[in-house]
């Protein structure tokens, strides 16, 4: 009974430990206004992914190499930050293609690097459709998605140590314990990983508007993202994102709210600038 009483308490300053963390570590967003558990500072966020942005590289065959493709994502990519309001966040954003011609996908580290595979990219038919991208990706980074991710982990882990000291009498018990914990925790971040995708189209929808780019081109992106899902094995752009029919929808609804009158046609697609610089030099 002694032995239960101390692996309970054991396992409650765990969980109290974790929680606390969790709860008190709270910052406010200056782009999004959003009040957010996050325990790395911006600089450390930036630290963070320029340590990570080689390795993450390595894994999908390096950076493509072409210095004149790598410019041109990059200045879109600046475009996208700088004429938006995503230029008050402290990121120092870099803009990155990877030479990876099977894995359709485009990801951000925090702190600003941010990374399309050449499969994605080949895909693409406008600017605009490529700022849809990027646009999305800067969202990840700005609503600071990452650190919250981080954060989750680190009550999670807190959570499974307890659960696991608490069953510690039977081994096979707690190694069960600790599985079916660790399922949970991966369960609740994969939700909460797709509400940071709605979130980040919102912000990408955003970004690329204001710096004068069509809204139609993120619209174009998810309609070739489903006829890639549907041609075969779904992108892994697709692997934590919702169904691309669906962010269709609420991209269409966010233009009629956002445009009452009609998208402006002066606002750039930028097709003939992307068929001259970037798809002649794609594989």
């Amino acid at each position: 009974m002694a032995r239960l009483l101390i692996r309970f308490v054991l396992a409650l300053i765990f969980v109290v430990i974790g929680l606390f963390n969790y709860a008190t570590n709270v910052s406010e967003n200056p782009v999004t206004g959003e009040r957010q558990r996050v325990q790395l500072t911006p600089e450390q966020e930036i630290v963070l992914g320029q340590q990570a942005r080689a390795e993450m590289a390595a894994q999908f065959g390096g950076l493509y190499p072409d210095e004149t493709v790598q410019d041109y994502i990059d200045r879109v990519g600046q475009i996208v930050v700088q004429d938006s309001i995503a230029s008050e966040s402290p990121y120092p954003f870099e803009f990155h293609v990877l030479n990876d011609p099977q894995t359709i996908n485009a990801f951000a580290l925090p702190g600003g690097q941010i990374f399309i595979t050449v499969a994605l990219l080949s895909r693409l038919t406008t600017e605009a459709q490529l700022a849809g991208v990027l646009g999305h990706e800067v969202g990840h980074v700005v609503a600071r998605h990452g650190s919250e991710h981080l954060a989750r982990q680190q009550l999670g882990r807190a959570l499974v140590n307890a659960i696991v000291i608490a069953a510690s009498d039977d081994p096979n018990s707690s190694q069960q314990a600790s599985i079916l914990a660790q399922a949970v925790n991966q369960l609740v971040n994969l939700r909460y990983g797709r509400a940071d995708e709605l979130e980040s189209d919102r912000l990408g929808f955003q970004f690329m508007t204001e710096a004068e780019y069509t809204p139609i081109g993120i619209v174009e992106l998810m309609q070739i993202l489903n006829s890639a899902q549907q041609g075969g094995r779904p992108p892994e752009f697709l692997s934590t994102h919702p169904n691309p029919r669906n962010r269709v929808e609420r991209l269409e609804a966010l233009i009629a709210e956002t445009y009452p009158n009609g998208v402006p046609p002066e606002l750039r697609e930028g097709e003939l600038e992307f068929a001259q610089e970037v798809q002649p030099r794609l594989p």
